[in-house]
C-alpha cells in the first residue's frame, strides 16, 4: 500500500474560518488549522503561525514538528540577520493534496458534452484512456511468472486508489479484490468505466480466464474478480 503526506506555513491577521473536510476532519483540530492558515497564505513562520492561532509559540513547535514528520509540511531555513535562521513553513504536495478537489464534478460534467456531441466519441475516449493505461501496465508485468503478475496488477490497482488485494485459493484460482472504486461516480453514470476495467484486466492476463464475481454497482460492497490460468 503506498500511503504519502507533506506540508508549509505563513502570517495573517485574521482567523480563516475552519474548512470541513473528512481528511483534515481526521487530524487534531490545531494541525488541521495550521494546515488551513498554511493553504491561504502560502508559507509562513512558527511565530506568525502561532500569533494568527493565538497559540503560544512553544506549543506551535510541537505541532509544527509533528505535521512534518507526517510529511504534510515543509520549511526552509531563512537568514535574515544575526543568531539562528528561521523556518518559514509551507504545504507539501501531500498536505496540499488533502484539501477538497471537485474533478469528478468537472470529469463527469465534460463527459456529459461529449456525449450530448456525439455518444460513439464517449466510448472511443474511453476506450483510448483503458488503451493507454494498458500498455503503462504491461511495461510492468512483462517477463513476470503468472503469481507475480497477478500481484503486480494488485499493487497497480492498489496505487490508482482501488485499495487493492489478492489471494491464491487452494485450486489454483486466484481472487482479485477492489474495496474502493476510485471512479465510482463517473462508473454510475458512464458504465464504459466498468466495462473498460474488465476489459483491462482481461487484456493484461491473457493467459487467464478472468470474471467479474462481485460488482459494486450491483449491490455489492467490493468489486471482485475470479482469475483462473487457462490450461496449456
Amino acid at each position: 500500500m503506498l500511503r504519502a503526506m507533506n506540508e508549509r506555513a505563513v502570517q495573517s491577521t485574521a482567523n480563516p474560518p475552519a474548512l470541513s473536510t473528512r481528511a483534515l476532519d481526521n487530524l487534531p483540530a490545531t494541525r488541521g488549522k495550521i494546515l488551513e492558515f498554511l493553504k491561504r497564505k502560502d508559507a509562513a513562520t512558527s511565530d506568525g503561525i502561532a500569533v494568527n492561532l493565538g497559540i503560544t509559540a512553544s506549543a506551535i513547535r510541537q505541532h509544527l514538528a509533528a505535521l512534518t514528520a507526517d510529511g504534510l509540511i515543509q520549511f526552509e531555513r531563512e537568514r535574515t540577520g544575526p543568531g539562528r535562521p528561521t523556518h518559514r513553513y509551507s504545504l507539501t504536495t501531500a498536505g496540499d493534496a488533502l484539501f477538497p478537489r471537485n474533478y469528478v464534478d468537472l470529469t463527469n460534467e465534460l463527459l456529459g458534452y461529449i456525449e450530448d456531441e456525439d455518444s460513439e466519441l464517449l466510448a472511443r475516449v474511453f476506450d483510448k484512456r483503458g488503451l493507454a493505461r494498458l500498455e503503462r501496465a504491461r511495461a510492468r508485468t512483462d517477463g513476470l511468472p503468472f503469481p507475480g503478475k497477478v500481484a503486480m496488477v494488485a499493487q497497480i490497482l492498489d496505487e490508482d486508489g482501488y485499495l487493492a488485494d489478492f489471494a491464491e485459493l487452494a485450486d489454483g484460482t486466484f481472487r482479485l479484490t477492489e474495496h474502493n472504486c476510485a471512479v465510482l461516480a463517473i462508473a454510475q453514470r458512464y458504465q464504459h468505466a466498468c466495462r473498460t476495467e474488465l476489459d483491462f484486466l482481461q487484456a493484461l492476463l491473457p493467459e487467464a480466464e478472468v470474471v467479474r464475481v462481485a460488482h459494486r454497482l450491483k449491490s455489492g460492497h467490493i468489486c471482485s474478480y475470479e482469475i483462473t490460468p487457462k490450461e496449456s
